[in-house]
């Protein structure tokens, strides 16, 4: 060997080593390494390039590379995108890395070229190393499809052992390590040594990877032929009549003869069992007819439970369950008779109307219970889809039967108790109107042939009995209303709340918090706080929640060991609640101008507001303000109107309108208010601001007002009546066609309280003036 020593721009390579005879190309994106090329190709283009160990190294050291690279020529260099050239070249000779001479602003290395002296082989030790490695070669070709069969060809034809040995590594799929170790062979000595190593290795690899396949491949054909036998014998079964179908066919005719249901029923799910034993086992219809079948086995037919018809008995679990809501009770008492006397009689569909937490499913529950009926639930609030109730057709993937038919499979008996929950709340869409739906359920002359898309059979649904439960009448659509019996659920008095929570809520929240009855008391004064001062609502829902706080609060107490026993009072009660967080608009002290209360209803409850007038000089402008609904600005216009035509007897002039603007506010601004009562306590207001005279502060009304001052009629008394006696007021003025509703108003509420029946504006004006 001799050693020529130069200088040379180099380039360090990542993941491939490039030999002798080798044409490859490669990206560069390294500063230094785009530096070096463009100080090659302005010379002779020639480069060294040389692999780094680690291919994550972004600045390779000298100790970093291998210590052989290789010399060679630039071919083609292209300009890529975000700063990448790709470079084409041709490895020429074996060089040896002796150092840097620079390495900014490219590596500049000083390498020893290596180059093979003249070797004393003789031709027949040539020969024979050309030989074994041809023959070997072509074991490898044998073993690997993608060697080529014209790569193989060209091997046989070369005829120089050294040139054979690089032209096979260059083609050898192998990492770049061994083609290291392959140029830092530089004798063919060493050279035949490596290759035979990688060509053995190789063919190992791939006879081992062979081996594996054919053991798979066996695995694989013995899966397969098992499976095409298990097919044949499920083939052959059903030739015989053994098929395992069958045997569900046979529980299924079983099932049939135990089920209660008229002929024809019978005939037609007996038609498709036996359909179901035509069906192939892998057939995806097989399993639809099996949840078919198992659907009609499971509804029941003719299957009813044996109502309880004791009426003491029924009487007493209401009043225990339940205290006040005469009404509702009274009614299902009725029912029962009725039930007893004719021995079926028609169900009634009962629709309970009412605020929320008022219990009007908790009595649906205790009705169930009193009629020793099933009970089943059916929410219905956000429902729009009429496939809900009327089920999904059978072509349909994943189709099932709708609420209805579900909620009497689950009860398993065919005269259930069914609540029909938040029935106001359905919707519609465009894949059908769910009220609608809902119209054949609840029609007692159609209900008796119910039918469900999925199921097809008709249902006969006139022995369930239907509770339908809403928070208003006015958002139940009108067909659907009218095949309903409405019972009104109305807000509780401050009485009522008081019996309910010493009589049910405490005892439930103190069993559900997990503390005895000796462990907690609470005083009446503090349960009558916690109703006026920290909640404010129609039902007991709010109420309920504040006495679990207590519960959970003296739970904690009791279980860290600092008492036995807690007891609320009204002193200590705000350590348990924290402060008040409603207190009531109670009455004015003083008579003013131009400000009357109000009675108003919504949907927590009633509540009384302010209404306030004021007169200022102007153009005749009439302004309204406090976020009112339509009705409530019709109101307002109809009662100025009313005045303007009776302005002669209050003496008031005849310019007046014109050069006087009138402003009407109700306060709280935020919240919007509207509906049909307000008109005879706005046009008081008006008419005392503009007349000057005072209006009882002790006095509310309510009522709607005509264009000639008569008084109609309006909803929601009892809360109205209610919320005018918690804030204090002594009179009130009611539409005189409301006599026979303020009958059925608890005494309780009445007491103290001066009820004024008006016909018209003159009797309200008579009571409100001082």
């Amino acid at each position: 060997m001799r050693d020529i020593s130069i200088t040379i721009p180099a380039v360090a390579l990542r993941g491939m080593t490039i030999l002798p005879g080798m044409v490859a190309h490669f990206d560069v994106s390294r500063e230094r390494s785009i530096k070096a090329v463009e100080e090659a190709m302005m010379g002779e283009q020639n480069i060294f390039l040389v692999t780094q160990r680690d291919v994550e190294d972004d600045d390779p050291q000298i100790d970093d590379l291998y210590h052989i690279g290789i010399l060679a020529k630039i071919k083609q260099v292209i300009k890529m995108q975000h700063g990448i050239v790709r470079i084409l070249v041709e490895g020429e000779k074996r060089a040896e890395l002796l150092g840097f001479v620079e390495s900014k602003p490219f590596l500049l290395a000083e390498v020893s070229l290596l180059e093979a002296e003249d070797e004393e082989y003789s031709t027949e030790v040539k020969e024979g190393m050309l030989r074994a490695v041809q023959e070997t070669y072509r074991r490898y070709a044998a073993l690997n499809p993608k060697a080529g069969k014209e790569f193989l060809h060209q091997v046989s034809e070369t005829k120089d052992a050294d040139k054979l040995m690089d032209l096979i590594v260059n083609n050898l799929p192998v990492y770049y390590e061994e083609k290291q170790k392959y140029l830092e062979a530089v004798t063919i000595e060493e050279r035949y040594e490596v290759l035979m190593e990688l060509l053995l290795s190789e063919i190992n690899i791939i006879s081992i990877k062979k081996d594996f396949q054919e053991k798979v491949k066996q695995r694989v054909d013995k899966n397969q032929k098992e499976y095409l036998l298990r097919e044949q014998m499920k083939v052959i079964r059903e030739e015989l009549g053994e098929d395992n179908t069958e045997s569900d066919a046979d529980q299924f005719l079983q099932a049939l003869k135990k089920i209660k249901a008229k002929k024809d029923v019978k005939e037609k799910i007996k038609k498709e069992i036996d359909r179901f034993k035509n069906i192939g086992t892998n057939s995806s219809e097989s399993a639809v007819a099996r949840g078919y079948i198992e659907t009609l086995l499971e509804l029941p037919w003719d299957k009813a439970s044996k109502d309880n018809k004791d009426l003491k008995n029924a009487a007493k679990v209401l009043d225990d369950d339940h205290y006040g809501l005469e009404k509702v009770k009274e009614r299902m008492l009725e029912f029962l008779a009725v039930r007893n006397l004719t021995s079926k009689g028609e169900s009634p569909i009962i629709c309970l109307v009412g605020p929320p937490g008022t219990g009007k499913t908790s009595i649906a529950r205790s009705v169930a219970r009193a009629l020793d009926k099933e009970y089943v639930r059916i929410c219905l609030g956000g429902v729009r889809d009429e496939a809900e109730i009327r089920g999904h057709r059978r072509t349909y993937v994943g189709a099932m039967p709708g609420r209805i038919a579900t909620g009497l499979r689950t009860a398993g008996v065919k005269n259930p108790l069914m609540l029909l929950d938040e029935i106001d709340k359905v919707s519609s869409d465009y894949k059908g109107d769910t009220s609608s739906a809902l119209l054949e359920v609840l029609d007692a002359e159609q209900n008796s042939r119910f039918r469900d898309h999925y199921v097809e059979i008709p249902i006969d649904l006139s022995e369930v009995l239907f509770i339908a439960t809403a928070n208003s009448a006015q958002d139940i659509p009108r067909p659907l209303l009218d095949r309903m019996e409405l019972i009104e659920v109305s807000s509780y008095t401050e009485n009522e709340k008081m019996h309910i929570a010493k009589e049910h809520l405490v005892r439930k929240q103190i069993k559900k918090n997990g503390l005895k009855k000796d462990q907690l008391s609470i005083s009446e004064e503090a349960l009558s706080m916690v109703i006026r001062g920290y909640t404010r609502e129609a039902g007991v829902r709010s109420l309920e929640r504040k006495l679990g706080e207590i519960c959970r609060k003296a739970a904690r107490e009791i279980y860290e060991g600092n008492k036995k026993k807690v007891t609320v009072t009204k002193k200590n009660l705000e350590q348990f609640l924290g402060k008040e967080k409603y207190t009531f608009d109670m009455a004015g002290k003083t008579d003013e101008i131009g400000i009357v209360r109000g009675l108003a209803w919504t949907s927590v409850g009633g509540d009384t507001l302010e209404i306030e007038v004021n007169v200022m000089p102007g153009k005749g402008e009439f302004k309204l303000t406090g976020q009112l609904g339509d009705v409530m600005k019709e109101s307002a216009q109809a009662g100025i109107s009313y005045i303007r035509s009776v302005s002669e007897k209050f003496d008031i002039p005849k310019e007046f309108f014109k050069e006087n603007d009138i402003h009407i506010h109700i306060p709280e601004g935020a919240v919007p208010k509207d509906g049909p009562s307000a008109g005879i306590t706005m046009a008081t207001a008006m008419l005392s601001a503009i007349t000057k005279k005072k209006v009882r502060a002790d006095v509310a009304m309510t009522g709607e007002i005509t264009l000639r001052g008569r008084v109609l009629p309006i909803g929601g008394l009892k809360e109205k009546t209610l919320a005018a006696k918690n804030a204090g007021i002594k009179t009130i003025c009611v539409p005189k066609k409301n006599e026979k509703d303020m009958d059925e108003i608890p005494g309780e509420i009445k007491n103290g309280l001066k009820i004024v029946y008006v016909e018209t504006m003159e009797d309200v004006l008579d009571t409100a003036f001082v």
